[in-house]
């Protein structure tokens, strides 16, 4: 996976990295935002962008547990959803999601 959103990004709504993503791999939850492994084309031009430092390479993962997470997302079914959101080819083509994984929904603090 290229690029992770931490924990950092929870219930900030600042989305200046949605703006500059140029392949729209970037999906909005409910309390967080989430890059989408297989669309994600590692150009690196969120990390400049995010104001409270949430996005990493993964190769730098900072927290295992977001990684994971990160892939959770699109790969298994969100409460709510009836099946999970997959690679729809950009966040365009769904809008914002409005729901988390249960860690970031669940998510109190470090």
């Amino acid at each position: 996976m290229p690029y992770v959103i931490g924990a950092n990004c929870i219930d900030v709504t600042d989305r200046a990295c949605l703006d500059v993503c140029p392949v729209d791999a970037i999906y909005v939850g409910e309390r967080k935002s989430y890059i989408n492994v297989n669309e994600c084309i590692d150009c690196g031009a969120c990390e400049p962008e995010c104001p409270v430092d949430a996005i990493f390479v993964d190769r730098k993962a900072r927290d295992d547990a977001f990684v994971a997470d990160s892939i959770a997302f699109f790969s298994e079914t969100l409460p709510g959803r009836a099946a999970p959101l997959g690679d729809p080819g950009g966040a365009a083509t769904v809008g914002e999601v409005g729901v988390d994984t249960p860690l970031v929904a669940g998510f109190t603090g470090p």
